[in-house]
């Protein structure tokens, strides 16, 4: 798809299930985050993370770009509305079209982090990327996210809260998890993008993860997109375990 194209229709599902994955490459230098891309030539999507971009810095996102792939930039924004609304800006001159921001931060935070995101691409002659609003991280179990936090609403209810905070600032899509893509999807209808991390594939190890789903729980439940990493990333044949997860969609 061409730059000038690009949309937050981008966003809508697809018939293809290569373009539901988004391959998170938690590498720690561009090296090896781009031999693994090359591993994987089916691959559409992959997200550039703290430690990949803090190791790699901007230059990886534009190497990811140059051979084709489309990039999530998954650095959860979360700060003062202009320190927000500048980081944002940028993110988007380097043609992330998933972005990250943390909801929390409020309305006047987000609203001018998606103003600001806008015009970045503008400047640069790109489509204009959908922001997600990250709501609580699949890493929480609600007991503990009680416990810790002292927030009174129990942890789906948060979500939900967080996810339509974002949606009334502007925002276009939501990071949750995929055990709350049903009740948020019922809130939030297409083409507002609700993306899962937590996606484990049947049968993997669920790691550091909670709140988990197989791929195809989580489109059924109504995710626009899928983060799935250690299972492909740290599988002996990353192509075969990337085409296995398609296989569960197809």
């Amino acid at each position: 798809m061409a730059d000038a194209e690009r949309t937050t229709t981008a966003m809508e599902p697809t018939l293809d299930p290569a373009e539901w994955i988004i391959l998170a490459l938690d590498r720690g230098d561009a090296e090896a985050a781009l031999a693994l891309v090359a591993a994987v030539p089916e691959l559409r999507w992959v997200k550039v993370g703290l430690e990949l971009f803090t190791a790699a810095g901007p230059a990886v996102v534009r190497e990811l770009r140059r051979r084709g792939l489309r990039v999530f930039l998954d650095l959860k924004f979360h700060d003062i509305p202009a320190t927000m609304a500048g980081a944002c800006r940028s993110a988007a001159r380097l043609g992330a079209e998933l972005i990250t921001v943390h909801a929390c931060a409020g309305s006047e935070a987000l609203a001018a982090a998606q103003a600001a995101a806008e015009e970045g691409a503008a400047e640069e002659g790109l489509g204009a990327p959908t922001l997600l609003a990250v709501t609580v991280l699949t890493s929480w179990d609600p007991d503990r996210f009680h416990r810790e936090l002292a927030i009174e609403p129990p942890l789906e209810t948060y979500a939900g809260q967080l996810a339509a905070l974002a949606a009334a600032a502007g925002l276009n899509g939501a990071v949750c998890s995929p055990l709350e893509v049903a009740r948020l999807r019922a809130a939030l209808p297409r083409p507002f993008a609700l993306v899962t991390p937590g996606i484990r594939p049947a049968g993997s190890d669920t790691a550091d993860q909670r709140r988990v789903m197989t791929p195809a729980e989580a489109v059924a439940a109504g995710a626009s997109r899928l983060v799935i990493g250690r299972p492909i990333s740290g599988a002996a044949d990353p192509a075969a375990a990337f085409a296995a997860c398609c296989a569960e969609l197809g």
